[in-house]
């Protein structure tokens, strides 16, 4: 099964848009996460409207935070996600007359739902700043992408 990376790929950028004054486009962002431009519109349109980043168009136009790393939460990115499933466990059947798959499927649906309680819970008390490395740079060569440092250097917009 295909994992869902979105989130993890959301506050990879978010942190290292933290990094830099100016906007950055969607090709650079978009570069760092690995996947198109496109998709990185479509991604950061929820953040976007959740109030968390802003975009401009044309010269000088890119992608910037909204607030401070401090005031976005986990849980706050994940909702503007649209909250992605969490958890890949389903239950065998919905619509059956057996009793034990019956059983089964509540103890699974109960157990679960606590866990994503759980789970969202601790993603309300973390905030973006508690995820920045104490000695953090520019998107860095340890990224695998090194076009925002580069044109953070060159001034580049």
């Amino acid at each position: 099964m295909n994992k869902d990376t979105r989130l993890s790929d959301v506050l990879h950028v978010l942190l290292h848009m933290a990094q830099v004054e100016e906007p950055l486009t969607s090709e650079v962002l978009a570069k760092s996460m690995g996947t198109n431009p496109a998709v990185l519109r479509r991604t950061m349109a929820g953040l976007r409207r959740a109030g968390q980043v802003r975009s401009g168009k044309g010269h000088g136009g890119g992608w910037q935070l909204a607030q401070p790393l401090g005031q976005i939460t986990l849980l706050a990115v994940y909702e503007a996600l649209d909250r992605p499933t969490l958890f890949a466990v389903g239950s065998r059947s919905e619509h059956s007359d057996c009793m034990i798959e019956k059983n089964v499927n509540a103890a699974l649906a109960d157990t679960m739902l606590r866990a994503e309680s759980l789970l969202l819970d601790r993603f309300g008390q973390v905030t973006l700043d508690q995820l920045m490395p104490s000695q953090s740079t520019a998107i860095s060569e340890d990224c695998g992408n090194k076009a925002p440092a580069e044109r953070r250097k060159s001034g580049a917009s």
